[in-house]
């Protein structure tokens, strides 16, 4: 069905190979009723998602190339209609002590998980601003909490969240929401690299420890569609079940706290208290607003 034809309303996930949050997702947004571009390095390995309707495209996030063809061909795809869901959810997880790390790693950690989500965000806004549509970044608990083995990981994730933080006032002017999804343990292929530590490591003594860590996160973890289904919700309604009975509660969110643990790291980290506030003191410090109004928003 042609992009001008398609009355529905459409969702770009990337990082959506089987097992994963991106699948569950697809399948989750499709179950919605949008028209879905599932995205993986090779579209020949989610077939199980073309299978039940979703459109499926190729894209390595980290290459700049790969992501103006598939940006292409979403846009020859949609026609004249924009992008109303951006869903930046491919990633690659490092889990080694902080000064065992390889810089080469480091790179690679940030290349995918950060400077990707960054060019991706720039080369679909486009679409988004035609669509007025929301950008949905796949953050981590492990951005906010000291998760150790992890430092580099983390790191990568609370880029992310500041990044998107700064990005929601910006693009609030243009009619563009960005929703942060902080993600606590959720089943997922994320802990599937073996790691072990470098000979001779300090950390030798607790060895049996950091070995637990690299799994830590699936224990316990939060099935995948179960996740999918909470967040996909939220970012389609509002939060349930406050959206019955405030309507505040209704529309775009800034976060969504999900997964294992993430309640609980929501509490003790004040989660409850980040509402915005400074966001929409910038604002008006550095006068955002005239954009709103010559944006005609």
């Amino acid at each position: 069905m042609g992009g001008t034809e398609d009355g529905r309303k459409s969702v770009l996930i990337t990082g959506c190979s089987p097992g994963g949050i991106g699948n569950s997702m697809a399948r989750e947004f499709h179950r919605n009723g949008l028209r879905v571009f599932a995205t993986a390095r090779d579209a020949k390995t989610i077939e199980d998602l073309s299978s039940i309707g979703v459109e499926t495209l190729s894209l390595t996030v980290d290459d700049e190339e790969s992501v103006r063809r598939c940006f292409e061909e979403v846009k020859g795809k949609l026609g004249e209609k924009g992008l109303d869901y951006l869903v930046n959810n491919a990633g690659r997880n490092y889990t080694v002590p902080a000064m065992e790390a390889e810089l080469s790693e480091i790179r690679d950690t940030f290349e995918t998980n950060f400077v990707a989500v960054v060019h991706i965000c720039q080369t679909f806004l486009p679409l988004l601003m035609k669509a007025k549509g929301t950008i949905v970044q796949i953050g981590s608990v492990a951005g906010v909490i000291p998760y150790v083995f992890g430092s580099v990981y983390n790191a990568s994730k609370a880029a992310v969240h500041s990044f998107s933080d700064a990005l929601r006032v910006e693009l609030a002017p243009f009619g563009v929401h960005v929703t942060t999804v902080v993600t606590g343990g959720v089943q997922s292929r994320i802990a599937r690299v073996k790691r072990t530590l470098v000979p001779g490591s300090i950390y030798a003594p607790i060895e049996d420890e950091y070995n637990r860590r690299v799994v830590h996160s699936q224990a316990g973890a939060m099935p995948n569609e179960a996740y999918a289904r909470s967040v996909v919700t939220q970012v389609l309604y509002g939060s349930a079940p406050w959206r019955w009975i405030w309507p505040w509660a209704q529309g775009r969110k800034n976060w969504i706290w999900e997964g294992n643990k993430s309640w609980l790291i929501w509490l003790l980290m004040g989660g409850w208290a980040w509402n915005g506030l400074s966001g929409k003191i910038v604002t008006k410090m550095f006068k955002l607003n005239r954009l709103r109004r010559a944006a005609g928003n």
